[in-house]
């Protein structure tokens, strides 16, 4: 999907609510979180690069966001494949 903000997937799709953005940059995806319901959280954290992604579920803890499940590097794959082709 695409906004103003960009292209978009619902990493928790029961709650459409919460949209995660994605997008290119130097050669690698990068995410960053909206949150309906928390508005500053698109303030404060700005585009992560799937690299540091990685990293950090390394470290994941079993808590209740799973960076695995949010993050999904397939669907972004997706996105940005569908959005090129689209633009040709």
């Amino acid at each position: 999907m695409k906004d103003k903000r960009g292209l978009y997937y619902y990493p928790f799709p029961q709650n459409q609510k919460i949209r995660m953005y994605i997008l290119m940059s130097k050669g690698e995806i990068c995410f960053r979180l909206w949150n309906n319901d928390d508005i500053k959280l698109w303030e404060e954290h700005g585009w992560v690069p799937y690299s540091a992604i990685k990293q950090a579920i390394t470290i994941y803890d079993g808590s209740k966001f799973n960076p695995d499940e949010a993050y999904d590097i397939e669907i972004a794959k997706s996105l940005i494949a569908e959005n090129e082709a689209f633009r040709k």
